[in-house]
């Protein structure tokens, strides 16, 4: 298992950066070893009924929930992997990506910043510095989860380093969510590598 977190820790580093929503190369398009979970055309790859289809829209490749509705589930459940996600929110907004169905790496605009493993009890839940971009500016999430251990990069500076998130406990395998919290929020460049 060491051996299985070493290997995914250095393909974190080693992935570097990815399209930004700032920057000039083409959006929503997964590096090498990657899969796009947002297409930036649809909701292909994510649970979608009438309330989802009213609230989550793709907007100029960009995924806009309206703060109304439920969080977003993909279609597949996931056991390990790393995932890429840019995010924006509103000055006081609430978020977070949920791995294997479970809450939560924590997106909000707090002082102790976004990144951290909330619904922590056990293990450490806060972020160990905060690197978030102002509201309304785009941020970059690099998660890596195996096993119940959950390592997080924003915006290329490590916040979560290894951590049992305890709502994984016993947990082999789930969705990952894009929370609802009562806030717009927005997203894109969505990419997942199974490990």
């Amino acid at each position: 298992m060491r051996r299985t977190v070493l290997f995914a820790a250095a393909l974190l580093v080693a992935a570097g950066p990815i399209a930004r929503a700032d920057d000039d190369r083409k959006p929503n398009v997964p590096p090498k070893g990657f899969t796009a979970l947002f297409t930036g055309k649809d909701l292909t790859n994510w649970k979608v009924d009438q309330n989802t289809a009213r609230h989550w829209k793709v907007e100029d490749g960009v995924l806009h929930y309206d703060g109304k509705g439920r969080s977003l589930a993909t279609e597949k459940d996931y056991t390990d992997f790393m995932i890429y996600v840019d995010w924006k929110i509103e000055k006081g907004s609430d978020s977070g990506i949920f791995l294997r169905g479970r809450p939560q790496v924590q997106i909000w605009s707090r002082p102790e910043g976004s990144g951290g493993l909330w619904n922590n009890k056990k293990n450490p839940s806060k972020p160990l510095l905060a690197a978030d971009n102002p509201p309304g500016e785009w941020n970059t999430f690099k998660i890596l989860l195996v096993g119940e251990k959950v390592t997080v990069h924003l915006n290329d500076k490590l916040v979560v380093d290894n951590i049992p998130m305890d709502t994984l406990k016993g947990v082999e395998k789930g969705p990952v969510m894009l929370q609802h919290h009562g806030n717009p929020l927005w997203f894109r460049n969505v990419f997942i590598k199974e490990l």
